[in-house]
């Protein structure tokens, strides 16, 4: 089984507006609220592609019940550890031309809540894979991540890591089975600025070399590249127009991890999870991901040597 673990989940709201002045009242239209998170967007995409997934993480508030409960009615199970302040919300604004990110800080965690999180992963029996994504919440210190891969290795769980601290690099050295660094996490983690694709042969051998099992590189519009330590592989990505970023790497995971985990094409998992994220990344929030089919039909993946 896999379980998403999103210490600091949201509801995010997609709107578009086509006004965006100061001191008048700009008018919106075409709203859609989404339960939200790193890692609640993989155990979504996960079951849209037909793969279970337990959600754990921290909720608070009408807010996070509101998470729980639309998880609930899309059939992905959660498991909560309740906090007393509100789950954040995060805003974003679409004019046609450009989008606009309001992202909040969220809710304070507890010793104690942060406690009842460590106590379920060490009880957890069925986890094969834990996927840990998205950032930390006020309370909780980085070394908190280490408490969790120090359990993950005492039970045998498998950890994949989608974070954008520079905790990240420490973290490494536990020897996560997947990292999914983009090019500007990179470049602000590990101080490499990518350019071409000399930069990408460079950076995936120095993050393999530092611990990193399997590193999938999401580039945007530029596509993707995986590597596993003997060969380095990419996938293009199709042509579309951005109407919001956000969601869509953590979409391509998911897509990724429902074929390479379970089928071992990895081929057809590049095409899925740079189709998947396309498509997200042309949608409000998760989307319908009905254009995927058409986009892997499209795609190309070599290996680049």
């Amino acid at each position: 089984m896999i379980y998403t673990l999103t210490t600091n989940p949201a509801i995010d709201i997609n709107f578009f507006s086509k006004t965006f002045e100061p001191s008048v009242v700009n008018r919106t239209e075409d709203a859609k609220y989404s339960p939200n998170g790193k890692g609640i967007n993989v155990s979504l995409i996960l079951k849209h592609y037909g793969i279970p997934s337990v959600a754990l993480g921290f909720f608070g508030g009408f807010t996070g019940k509101y998470i729980v409960e639309e998880l609930s009615k899309r059939d992905v199970k959660t498991i909560p550890i309740w906090v007393n302040e509100p789950t954040r919300i995060n805003i974003f604004i679409n004019d046609e031309k450009n989008e606009f990110k309001f992202v909040n800080e969220g809710p304070f965690v507890s010793i104690e809540a942060q406690s009842e999180l460590i106590n379920i992963i060490k009880g957890l029996r069925d986890c094969k894979y834990l996927v840990i994504s998205g950032s930390l919440p006020k309370g909780i210190e980085e070394d908190y991540y280490c408490e969790i891969f120090q359990i993950c290795q005492e039970k045998s769980i498998e950890v994949i890591l989608d974070i954008s601290s520079k905790k990240l690099k420490e973290l490494l050295k536990y020897n996560p089975l997947l990292i999914k660094p983009n090019d500007e996490e990179v470049e602000a983690i590990f101080g490499y600025r990518i350019n071409n694709e000399k930069d990408v042969k460079f950076v995936v051998k120095k993050l393999y070399e530092m611990g990193a099992r399997n590193i999938l590189l999401t580039m945007g519009e530029h596509g993707l590249y995986f590597y596993d330590g003997y060969k380095l592989y990419y996938c293009d990505a199709p042509r579309i127009k951005l109407l919001s970023s956000a969601c869509a790497g953590d979409s391509s995971l998911a897509a990724f991890l429902s074929e390479w985990l379970f089928k071992g094409d990895l081929e057809f998992a590049l095409k899925k999870a740079s189709a998947t994220g396309a498509n997200v990344a042309e949608s409000q929030g998760l989307g319908t991901l009905e254009n995927v089919k058409d986009y892997v039909k499209i795609l190309n993946v070599k290996e680049v040597k």
